[in-house]
């Protein structure tokens, strides 16, 4: 990592805002924004399409060193591209959802995509958000945030995307046993666990606004970095 470039690192499990507040900060601060989640959906992606059987650790660490992610600059992120083609929501449907998770625990999945994650320094200065940012991808960076949420306001959150956007119409309750499922898997694998790192500012955003989040985050962050 080039020790000229900074980068913001945020946690958190899903639904909890990362996204948004991820893409306005980077917006306000002229930092590229980076979804590492999208990472590992890709690799997801790229085993269903593969027919790969995802249960299997094996299978699924041979599928993910085949696949090639091109990265390039665009309205202020990181954009991925998979054989010339941007993945958009095909990486957000509820069956992405359903092996995401279990695709990420494979350790051959997260070395790949910690080294990705690494090496995307050489861009310039970054937010990224994530569910092993602050702990093991970025440890040392002095501006890491932990978000957090009631599951309740997680699962509204995520539904409203998820309907705004055509990707699906689950009930509220639905999301919401997928979101907590997801949380046990991420919380519990054995390679980067989601966990709150010693050192993180946490902010719960509950029933702060996504302004009022974005705020704190700026207002945290070291001196000079704003």
């Amino acid at each position: 990592m080039n020790d000229n470039v900074r980068v913001i690192a945020i946690d958190g499990p899903s639904g909890a805002g990362k996204s948004s507040v991820s893409r306005i900060v980077g917006e306000r601060l002229g930092y590229l924004h980076v979804d590492s989640g999208a990472l590992y959906r890709i690799m997801s992606w790229q085993c269903l399409e593969n027919k790969v059987d995802t249960s299997s650790p094996s299978d699924v660490a041979a599928c993910a060193e085949k696949v090639e992610v091109e990265f390039r600059v665009e309205n202020g992120a990181i954009a991925y591209y998979v054989n010339g083609e941007a993945p958009g929501n095909k990486i957000r449907t509820p069956e992405i959802n359903a092996v995401a998770s279990p695709v990420a625990t494979v350790k051959e999945v997260r070395d790949k995509i910690t080294s990705i994650l690494r090496s995307l320094t050489r861009f310039g200065n970054l937010v990224i958000e994530g569910r092993d940012i602050t702990s093991a991808v970025f440890p040392d960076s002095p501006a890491r945030f932990y978000l957090t949420a009631s599951a309740e306001a997680r699962a509204m959150r995520r539904r409203k995307e998820e309907v705004e956007k055509g990707i699906a119409n689950q009930s509220v309750e639905a999301v919401k046993a997928s979101l907590l499922a997801r949380d046990k898997i991420d919380s519990s694998r054995k390679h980067a666990p989601l966990v709150k790192a010693d050192g993180v500012i946490e902010i719960d955003s509950t029933e702060l606004t996504l302004e009022e989040v974005v705020e704190s985050v700026i207002n945290s962050l070291p001196d000079g970095w704003k």
